[in-house]
């Protein structure tokens, strides 16, 4: 049997497997939520919608109302794979908000994990800009763009 690409499974099936992960160290449904809506731009509702719909994680990204820039911010290693080099954007995605619910799951402060303390960069992008999603650059963000948000 062959196997699914990350952009054709259902996100709808693998949410309550993210909720479930944090849910298991302490954390809630609703800190899942925030992180999904932080990395996607969905709100409360849009998200049900998206759940309800059983959209696959490329649709779930693809009409995300507006991707956060912050996600470039995401660093660090998901099942071994460092994020900043997944090369498809929607894979790319998944593996942020995988990151993000490690963190959750690790005990780290929401705002931190939302990376809230960088203000300056809070700006909501335009779908053009976007490193998820149908009009994705296949770029990850170089190393002298790492340090100038340390």
């Amino acid at each position: 049997m062959a196997r699914k690409s990350i952009a054709e499974m259902s996100f709808s099936q693998v949410y309550p497997l993210l909720v479930q992960k944090a849910e298991r160290k302490g954390r809630t449904r609703a800190e899942v939520d925030a992180a999904c809506c932080w990395l996607t731009g969905y709100d409360e509702a849009g998200l049900a919608r998206q759940l309800e719909r059983g959209v696959t994680y490329q649709e779930f990204f693809d009409e995300a109302p507006a991707l956060n820039p912050n996600r470039a911010l995401i660093t660090g290693k998901v099942c071994g794979v460092d994020v900043a080099t997944i090369e498809d954007p929607v894979e790319r995605c998944a593996r942020y908000l995988d990151k993000l619910v490690d963190e959750l799951a690790r005990g780290k402060a929401l705002e931190k994990v939302l990376r809230s303390e960088r203000r300056e960069c809070s700006r909501v992008i335009s779908r053009d800009d976007a490193t998820c999603g149908p009009r994705a650059r296949n770029h990850a963000p170089g190393p002298d763009r790492k340090r100038a948000h340390r």
